[in-house]
């Protein structure tokens, strides 16, 4: 790409979860476009894994980090800061989906607390200290990834993981109105399924298997939703075409959350 057509010339973004799934889709085309990246990763392999790709120690790197622990959220901030100069973007991606359990009185007080602490007590951390940063600044974006959840009911078992994207939407909607009066955007982008690692283990298939069934109960049909569409979307919301675009829940979904086809199914089953 020619310098007048990355969008993000110039801007540092650091991105939790940035070396698997949506955020290694993202950190990869944020760098296309001109970005330098800070990915955190509880793994040091991952890191190392992901940046040797690029060899570009000066655009992309690493930093370890359990999102759930304020001073290794600090550290990543600060990183940013003293490597890059500055932090114009913070995605808050990381996150768990849990196990699904067979209805509230079988879920443990341990689990559901545990994903709160990631899903949702992570992505405040992650917002809490890049406004600590932007807000002297003047200016920043702001980004939660959170989910189809957050809008319908996706799995009746997911009690805790529909809980927490509930929760990171009204989050992302107060932080916008807080944090607009310092020029600093707020929005959240919601997946239908996506074939990531984590949805691929939780379903026991192999990336093309969990695309086909994701697919097979979507509502738009002959497109496959993958991770790249889901940072093209953060790619809009973080660069300055979307300069007057705060407080949104951009749902992806492909019109699924639109509709309720259990009537539909009732109705055929009766007359087939």
């Amino acid at each position: 790409m020619t310098s007048s057509t990355r969008r993000l010339q110039g801007k540092v973004a650091l991105i939790t979860g940035g070396a698997s799934g949506i955020g290694k889709s993202t950190a990869r085309l944020f760098l296309q476009h001109g970005a330098k990246v800070l990915i955190t990763v509880r793994r040091e392999d991952q890191g190392q894994s992901f940046c040797q790709e690029f060899n570009s120690p000066e655009t992309i790197s690493y930093v370890l980090c359990d999102i759930t622990c304020e001073s290794d959220i600090k550290n990543a901030v600060d990183t940013a800061i003293s490597r890059y100069g500055k932090l114009d973007i913070m995605f808050n991606n990381a996150g768990i989906g849990g196990n699904g359990e067979p209805g509230i009185l079988a879920s443990t007080n341990e689990s559901f607390k545990k994903l709160l602490d990631v899903n949702l007590f992570g992505a405040f951390l992650g917002a809490k200290h890049a406004a600590r940063v932007m807000i002297p600044a003047k200016k920043g974006c702001i980004l939660f990834t959170s989910s189809l959840a957050s809008v319908c009911c996706v799995d009746a078992s997911l009690h805790a993981y529909t809980a927490s994207k509930h929760a990171v939407v009204g989050l992302a909607k107060n932080l916008c109105v807080e944090l607009g009066q310092y020029g600093i955007r707020v929005n959240s982008i919601s997946p239908f399924g996506v074939a990531t690692p984590m949805t691929t283990n939780a379903l026991n298939m192999v990336k093309k298997e969990a695309e086909e069934l994701i697919s097979s109960t979507g509502i738009l049909k002959d497109a496959v939703l993958e991770p790249e569409d889901i940072a093209q979307a953060a790619l809009f919301l973080a660069s300055d075409e979307a300069k007057y675009v705060s407080g949104i829940n951009l749902v992806i979904d492909g019109g699924y959350s639109l509709t309720n086809p259990s009537f539909g199914m009732a109705l055929k089953s009766i007359f087939s």
